[in-house]
């Protein structure tokens, strides 16, 4: 396999451009060629294996190889492939998808318009909001409020609304109408404040920001209940309560991004029911088909739907594969899998105290400063010092270091700079946790020895 390997590489190379990497050092390196998948762990092409702590990309919630998604894609597929939403048409794996939706989201929220991914959900927002405002006669209403350091996808809506600056050089972004907000990351950003303190001043920003542009400007805030890509940076307990206190003063918008927090991943079914989050759009995606097949959408609140559907014209937006109905019959039967094995019960209850116990080992280590989680989603942040909180030179070399190692071990880690961030299957058991703790912490040391090398 190694020498096809090499022939599948070269293939790529030449003719395949990736996301998020430098697609030159990528070709000369060589890309790693996944072949398969089964439970937490995928082989590459030279039969390599490795423990996916990442699921894909935050999403493979049900793991890989359930044999009842690809079934369920074989029925869909033979029974009707294909057909659009447009024309007054509809499919009966969507009209049943949605209503399931509706069940699962809290109970304000009893409608979704179907996309195909989380940026395209946020590019829905983006559109959805404005014209809500237009339709209730505040059509200056048009200012979006995001976050430092947030994510909502890489389209233009999407990096715009997000505020990760790395993707706003790269294009003139954000577009105009688009504003941020410092970030609730106490670790960072907190200095001598107490978490609680914290959570208060970076919540009250979101006042400040409202009162400089004026109510009368801004339309919505939106957030990740916890931020992913960021870092996990999970909210001191009194930012949300805050943040719910201040949208409501104002009429705002609150825009609650459930794309990585959806469908488990807190032990919750959404980000909303852990932190209590009253939202008025839930962008959704990721676990929705645990990954299987692409399908995204935007839980809509019935005040606002009812807006939608009484305006006596179109919203003209939408895509040609909106609630496909194969995607739709995959994402239904993850849905029912994850609530007939009482798989988010189990993860709240068993595996996810034991992951964060687990990890919560490797606290003392030299390298390590925090160590952070909430569910299936837990980070570790590598400091150069423990007391001062005070970051390594470099740009997040140490933390790609430690990916690249942790590789080595058998074990895939996603570094946002020098933070380690971890989200695996929720079908992972207790054993899997113990070897991926075991193999994380190896990545540590080996890190640890190639930085005292370099001294």
């Amino acid at each position: 396999m190694v020498e096809q390997s090499t022939i599948w590489q070269a293939m790529d190379a030449a003719h395949h451009l990736h996301p998020f990497v430098d697609n030159g050092a990528l070709a000369r390196e060589g890309a790693r060629m996944v072949t398969r998948a089964e439970g937490v762990y995928i082989w590459d092409a030279e039969g390599r294996q490795y423990l996916d702590a990442f699921a894909g990309l935050w999403c493979v919630n049900l793991g890989y190889g359930r044999p009842e998604l690809a079934e369920a894609a074989a029925r869909q597929m033979n029974e009707l492939p294909y057909y659009n939403l447009f024309f007054k048409s509809s499919n009966v794996p969507a009209a049943r998808l949605a209503q399931t939706l509706a069940e699962l989201a809290p109970a304000h929220i009893n409608h979704v318009f179907f996309t195909n991914s989380g940026s395209e959900a946020n590019d829905t927002v983006f559109r959805m909001v404005r014209y809500f405002w237009a339709l209730k006669g505040h059509p200056d209403k048009k200012v979006i409020i995001g976050r430092q350091n947030g994510y909502h996808g890489s389209t233009v809506a999407g990096a715009s609304l997000g505020g990760m600056k790395s993707m706003h050089r790269q294009g003139g972004l954000p577009v105009p109408g688009v504003e941020h907000i410092r970030q609730p990351y106490w670790y960072d950003e907190g200095g001598d404040l107490s978490q609680d303190e914290f959570g208060l001043l970076a919540a009250r920003a979101l006042e400040e920001k409202i009162l400089e542009l004026g109510a009368d400007n801004v339309a919505a805030f939106i957030a990740e209940p916890i931020q992913g890509a960021g870092g996990i940076i999970i909210p001191p307990s009194t930012y949300w309560p805050e943040i719910q206190r201040i949208v409501q003063k104002y009429d705002v918008l609150l825009v609650a991004d459930e794309v990585i927090c959806g469908f488990g991943r807190t032990g919750e079914w959404f980000g909303c029911d852990y932190f209590n989050i009253h939202a008025d759009l839930m962008p959704i995606a990721k676990g929705l088909s645990s990954g299987y097949l692409p399908i995204g959408g935007v839980m809509v609140a019935d005040h606002i739907a009812e807006t939608l559907k009484q305006a006596g014209e179109e919203f003209s937006h939408g895509f040609t594969y909106s609630g496909h109905p194969v995607c739709a019959a995959v994402a239904l039967e993850n849905l029912r899998i994850l609530k007939e094995e009482r798989i988010i019960e189990q993860v709240r209850s068993q595996t996810a105290p034991y992951l964060q116990m687990q990890l919560q080992t490797l606290a003392d280590h030299p390298l390590v400063g925090q160590i952070r989680g909430v569910g299936m989603l837990a980070a570790i942040e590598l400091v150069a010092d423990k007391h001062s909180r005070r970051r390594y030179d470099g740009n997040g070399r140490v933390g790609a270091l430690c990916r690249d190692l942790a590789l080595k071990q058998g074990l895939i880690l996603r570094a946002t700079g020098d933070t380690m961030l971890i989200s695996p299957p929720l079908t992972i058991t207790r054993d899997e946790i113990n070897i991926l703790v075991e193999r994380a912490g190896q990545a540590l040391d080996a890190t640890q020895a190639a930085l005292e090398s370099e001294s």
